[in-house]
Parts: C-alpha cells; sequence; structure tokens
C-alpha cells in the first residue's frame, strides 16, 4: 500500500487479499475450537453461511473450508458435509461463551459475534432491565405468547421448542411459536445455548446464560456502544465504505447515529480514508508512532 497527498492508496486486488487473509479463505481453513475464537474475534462478526443480502460479512464455514468458494446457502446445508462441520463447530463456540449469537432476520442464519463485542452489541439492542419480564401492549415489542415463552424459559430453561410447545399447551403452532422466540431474542432477553440433532436448539433466558456480559452491556451508553462497534466493523472488514457499515448496522441502530459515530471517529484520527481505485473507503487508522526528544 503507497500514500497519496497523505492518504493511504490500495488496489482492489490489494483490499480483496487482506480480507482473504484474515477471513481465512486463502487456504488456511479454521479446524480447531481456539481457532475459531481467534477468527471471530479477528473479524468481530460473521454469518455462517453467505449472507442472503448485500451485506458485508464474512463466514464461519467459509472460514473452515479454508475457501469462499461453492459455499452453500442454508437450504443447500443439508447435502454439503462442510456444513455439518462448521455448524458443530458454531455450536461449540456458543456453547463456550466464545462467540454470541444475535437475529439478523436471516432463518438459519444468524450474526455471531466476538465475546469482547457482545456487551456493546447488548447496549445496542438489549433491554437495559432485563430481569424484569417482558409485558404485552399495544406499543411493546411483545406479544401476549412471547411474554408466555418468556416465563415458561425462565422456569424450564434450557428448553428446547418441542419442551416449550408441550409447556404452553395445545393449540399453539411451531410457526407461532418461532414468531414468539424471534421477537425475545431480537431484544436479546433470550439466546440458544445448545443444539441437538434430535430435539433442535434449546433456550434459556441471555441473562442466565451470560449475566457478566448482560450486567457489562447494560453499563455501556449508546455513544460509546455505536463507536466500538464501528470500529470493529471496520477492522474486520479491513477498509469498507460508509454505505457499507450503514447497510449492516442499520438493521440495529438509526444510520444517522452510525454517521455521526464515524464522522466523531475520523475527526478523533482513530479512522482514516483510504482510496481503493476510483472508491473511498474508511480503515482503523494507522497506529501514531511516537518520537523521543
Amino acid at each position: 500500500m503507497i500514500t497519496s497527498h497523505d492518504r493511504p492508496v490500495m488496489t482492489d486486488q490489494e483490499l480483496q487479499q487482506l480480507r482473504r487473509d484474515k477471513w481465512r479463505i486463502n487456504g488456511q481453513p479454521v479446524r480447531t475450537l481456539d481457532d475459531a475464537r481467534s477468527f471471530i474475534e479477528s473479524v468481530g462478526f460473521c454469518q455462517l453461511y453467505p449472507p442472503r443480502s448485500s451485506v458485508l460479512l464474512p463466514t464461519l464455514l467459509g472460514a473452515w473450508a479454508g475457501s469462499d468458494e461453492r459455499l452453500p446457502n442454508p437450504q443447500q446445508a443439508f447435502a454439503d458435509a462442510r456444513a455439518r462441520e462448521a455448524t458443530e463447530l458454531m455450536v461449540r463456540l456458543l456453547r463456550d461463551h466464545g462467540a454470541y449469537e444475535a437475529n439478523l432476520g436471516e432463518e438459519s442464519n444468524s450474526l455471531l459475534m466476538a465475546a469482547s463485542v457482545f456487551p456493546y452489541f447488548y447496549a445496542l439492542v438489549g433491554e437495559r432491565n432485563p430481569r424484569q419480564s417482558p409485558k404485552a401492549g399495544a406499543r411493546a415489542p411483545y406479544s401476549q405468547l412471547a411474554c408466555d415463552a418468556h416465563e415458561a424459559i425462565r422456569r424450564g430453561g434450557p428448553i428446547s421448542k418441542q419442551q416449550l410447545l408441550t409447556t404452553l399447551g395445545k393449540g399453539i403452532s411451531g410457526a407461532a411459536l418461532d414468531r414468539a422466540l424471534i421477537e425475545l431474542w431480537s431484544k436479546l432477553r433470550i439466546t440458544r445455548v445448545d443444539y441437538h440433532p434430535e430435539q433442535g436448539a434449546s433456550w434459556d433466558l441471555l441473562l442466565r446464560w451470560a449475566p457478566e456480559a448482560v450486567r457489562e452491556g447494560i453499563q455501556i451508553s449508546l455513544p460509546e456502544a455505536v463507536s466500538a462497534i464501528v470500529s470493529k466493523y471496520f477492522d474486520g472488514m479491513v477498509a469498507a465504505e460508509l454505505a457499507e457499515v450503514e447497510s449492516f448496522f442499520g438493521n440495529f441502530v438509526s444510520r444517522s447515529r452510525i454517521r455521526e459515530a464515524v464522522n466523531a471517529l475520523l475527526a478523533a484520527r482513530e479512522l482514516s480514508f483510504v482510496h481503493v481505485d476510483s472508491r473511498t473507503l474508511i480503515q482503523i487508522a494507522a497506529p501514531k508512532i511516537a518520537h523521543r526528544a
């Protein structure tokens, strides 16, 4: 990478190679739990499968395979051994609290994030008083079924979906329960804590599963949280356009707040611009070198 007029310059080919190295799709696959922890801490955010939308994110499946070629989507995963093995690694990572999971609006393809990032993410979307049970209402984000499911999980969690259906009684469809669980998961009330082929995912209260991370997140202000996760996103992507950052985090926070955070980080010289061919991207600023007097 060279500089021009005090602004770094790189080619798109150089950027893609840096991403391939960081995202472990350079022929050096992730294989162990320690490898997986290091990978997720390095990139900050990823999904298991390639994103369905235009969101710029690495994948755990690609890191497992060591390549981004011919990766299956969730519907094709049953016929791909790589997908089964990467899923097993993801379950181990979540079970070990090496990563956390959040709903990104894609069925069977949730957002995974590093343990160090999660408290900041919780500060963005989580409840500030998670000990208070959710209540249904016209202005509340929870249905009555979601509130009932929360109480059942509080009493009996970790608990599988089938066990929840039995607990909640007849007349409730699996699809209705799925919607209720997503309501709770989207506000980080609950999380998937385990998976068994026979029973599927097991759910528990996030506060019970990860009390320290939740307590830390409650103490973080919204501006601090936005700045931290935006910085980590730029680091994980090597460099990105503002529109790409907004496309991703716009799922969780207003785009105006994202722009405010980016502008503040640029003003503080914690972020910097970089020319990539004809585009202007943003990256983590190079560390300053101290000079002795």
